[in-house]
């Protein structure tokens, strides 16, 4: 699976909804373990459905990440609700702008609400490093990269 790169348009878009029926019908999971292969092959730490040039409100982490942060790995329809005042600058960069790094302000703690794989609807409360993954692959969904987020 190839990585969707800038200047296409879908990086630049908000993403669809998922239907609880798709999750739950299972058309989401050959999709998933792709996504998978794909951070893994490319050594990202997140990964937005969009950036494999699907236009679907999912994403992905790191499994290692997910397991230190007691976070499930899969995100669809995620919203973040609320986030911090206090927060820290990061330089970040992003599979779908290669060799581009630039600092990025971000809330240290976050709440999210979203959709797991099996079709529940969760919130949680994240912090550190894995909030600031979420909040960079939430942007995804909604249009946003690290070149165009102000």
């Amino acid at each position: 699976m190839d990585i969707t790169k800038l200047p296409n348009k879908i990086l630049n878009k908000r993403v669809e909804k998922v239907s609880v029926d798709d999750i739950k019908n299972g058309s989401l999971e050959e999709l998933i373990l792709e996504m998978k292969n794909a951070m893994q092959e490319y050594h990202g730490v997140g990964l937005a459905a969009n950036q494999t040039g699907r236009d679907l409100s999912v994403f992905i982490i790191e499994p290692k990440l997910a397991e230190e942060s007691n976070l499930p790995e899969v995100y669809i329809n995620p919203e973040i609700t609320e986030y911090s005042r206090d927060d820290d600058e990061m330089e970040e960069g992003c599979l779908s702008i290669p060799d581009y790094f630039i600092p990025v302000k971000r809330a240290k703690k976050i709440k999210i609400k979203f959709i797991n794989q099996r079709g529940e609807k969760m919130k949680l409360k994240v912090k550190g490093f894995a909030a600031r993954v979420l909040q960079h692959e939430t942007d995804h969904l909604y249009g946003l990269t690290i070149k165009n987020r102000k």
